[in-house]
């Protein structure tokens, strides 16, 4: 729940990320379905996922330049309703009954740009709204936010809208889209970037190359970035075969495996909310390093059993755990970096993570496939104990 402590700009933001996740929930689970209606190659339908998660490889570093040069409130608002213009093409085009494998690859990747931006200029509006010792409470919200929206609550309704029909998910993922738009656009007028910042307006990547240099400069951010991806893949590598794991190895149906889903979700959603008190009890080195020490404890409960309740545990576990770091990281991301380069910094740190998972999917596809099904998860275990030791070898003396 919002608090309102935090002030009504706060809770407009909060809103309008729960929406804007809420709708990028629902369309990515009914694109995929809508694709599978219109042809039954395995291969068209897998280029939709695709089209929607390679923004974020193509685009991802120009993205901070971009969010650095503009209003970043403007720059959101414009996205969300770009977003819904191509939603509309599209449930017209179901209607009409004119919609092509094509079309979708267009809406997938136009929105997954748009994503890219947004997600960008998100990570810059919520500094100037709340005090910076309010900061981790705050990113603590907005990770619930984009949790719930993303995980645990769009999949589920954008499957069960287009069991209704076929154009009602997109449908409602534009009309929140829009909501979001209208809440980011009534925030105060304080995301401008200041006069002169930059005189060379074409440059876009020599304004990047800056924005990774300061980055690559700074150790703290350099290391979190950096562990934040191992992180990820290894996150990525035992949750590719988790579908296959639920039923040959726990012996659970179809619904076994959405229902673990869940409770991962869960696992997130109370990461997020703890995650403030987590840090001021034991800083954000400690933190963090804890973050990676406790995942590598979720990994090995999930990999050395054949008990679902004990997997549920692991799931919670290293669930929270990423919640946690996905809090700490950003906090520390924003406190850390000036306000002109943070829209880079923060499109650099969000591209190792987007580019880290897919890596680690197909490692532990890999792995899966020479060792078994339960190596991809017991892989992760010792790479996360290294990295927690050097987290906290490395940052502890930076608090």
């Amino acid at each position: 729940m919002v608090s309102a402590s935090l002030g009504p700009a706060y809770n407009r933001l909060w809103l309008a990320t729960l929406l804007s996740n809420l709708g990028d929930g629902i369309r990515m689970a009914a694109l995929p379905l809508l694709a599978a209606a219109l042809t039954s190659d395995p291969v068209a339908v897998a280029g939709v996922a695709i089209a929607g998660q390679s923004p974020w490889l193509l685009f991802g570093l120009l993205a901070g330049a971009i969010v650095d040069r503009f209003d970043q409130r403007r720059l959101a608002a414009a996205v969300d309703v770009v977003r819904v213009a191509m939603l509309a093409v599209l449930v017209g085009s179901v209607l009409l009954d004119v919609a092509g494998i094509v079309l979708l690859y267009v809406v997938a990747f136009v929105c997954g740009v748009g994503e890219t931006l947004r997600d960008t200029a998100t990570a810059t509006l919520l500094p100037p709204l709340v005090k910076d010792a309010d900061l981790d409470r705050a990113n603590g919200g907005l990770v619930n936010a984009e949790v719930a929206g993303n995980e645990l609550v769009g999949p589920p309704i954008g499957g069960y809208l287009f069991g209704v029909a076929l154009v009602l998910p997109f449908a409602v993922n534009g009309g929140a889209l829009a909501l979001a738009a209208a809440l980011i656009f009534s925030l105060p007028n304080v995301f401008a970037p200041k006069a002169g910042s930059y005189s060379t307006k074409g440059q876009i990547w020599s304004d990047t190359r800056a924005g990774l240099k300061w980055l690559v400069k700074n150790p703290r951010l350099r290391v979190i970035v950096g562990l934040g991806a191992v992180f990820a893949a290894m996150d990525s590598a035992w949750f590719a075969v988790l579908v296959l794991y639920v039923p040959e190895v726990l012996g659970l149906p179809a619904w076994g495996y959405g229902l673990l889903l869940g409770v991962g979700a869960i696992g997130g959603l109370a990461g997020g909310a703890l995650a403030a008190r987590v840090t001021r009890l034991i800083s954000p080195a400690g933190a963090l390093a804890a973050c990676l020490g406790s995942a590598a404890i979720g990994q090995l409960m999930i990999g050395l059993t054949s008990s679902p309740v004990v997997v549920a545990g692991g799931l919670i576990i290293t669930s929270g755990a990423f919640g946690v770091w996905a809090v700490v990281a950003r906090t520390t991301r924003q406190r850390l970096t000036p306000a002109d380069m943070l829209g880079r910094v923060s499109s650099a740190a969000m591209t190792a993570v987007m580019s880290a998972s897919p890596l680690g999917a197909l490692l532990g596809g890999l792995v899966a496939a020479e060792w078994g099904l339960r190596a991809p998860i017991l892989v992760g275990v010792p790479v996360l104990t290294v990295a927690a030791a050097v987290c906290f070898l490395t940052m502890r003396d930076r608090g």
